[in-house]
């Protein structure tokens, strides 16, 4: 069994965090291999696309630098209309783990910005944008006067882990 296979039969074999765990434990540190992921992430089908997701971010968790010769395609993989929650929310989360290239950071910027700013997105994912937004102000002090209003527009009527994560990002934003 070729290791593209093999990835592919531990990813599709179930949705669970042993079958996660499995995937992150093959991919480990190796380019190849998380290579090999990727292509799976964005090839599918669907529900390989869907489970592919979780263990890609927890790769990029574990070891950031994996990220950086795919990061253009998973970004306009992400834009895409139609894309699973799972995948939205697993892409935004890896986001959280890297430094983005300069080259990236406007249109990491739009794509965190149009699901942060869209109430129908589930609350990991807007929660997830807020956070890699917060970061790239760090460098584009700009997007400050936008976030910031943004946040606090949206405490009054956020659940729990939007007004926890947005109450510690203000006071991150506001320094």
């Amino acid at each position: 069994m070729s290791s593209k296979s093999y990835l592919k039969s531990v990813i599709l074999k179930e949705h669970s965090k042993k079958q996660c765990d499995q995937a992150v434990t093959y991919v480990g540190a190796s380019p190849a291999r998380f290579s090999q992921l990727v292509d799976l992430f964005l090839s599918g089908p669907y529900r390989a696309t869907q489970r592919a997701a979780w263990p890609l971010s927890c790769c990029v968790q574990k070891h950031p630098k994996l990220m950086e010769p795919h990061l253009t395609k998973v970004l306009n993989y992400a834009l895409q209309p139609g894309i699973h929650d799972a995948v939205k929310r697993n892409v935004v989360r890896l986001l959280q783990f890297i430094e983005i290239p300069v080259r990236l950071r406007g249109k990491t910027a739009t794509i965190c910005f149009q699901f942060f700013s869209n109430k129908k997105e589930p609350i990991a994912v807007r929660v997830f944008s807020m956070t890699v937004l917060s970061r790239l102000a760090k460098n584009l002090p700009e997007l400050k006067n936008e976030l910031i209003p943004l946040i606090e527009d949206q405490m009054p009527y956020a659940s729990p882990a939007f007004i926890s994560r947005g109450s510690a990002l203000l006071k991150e934003l506001k320094k």
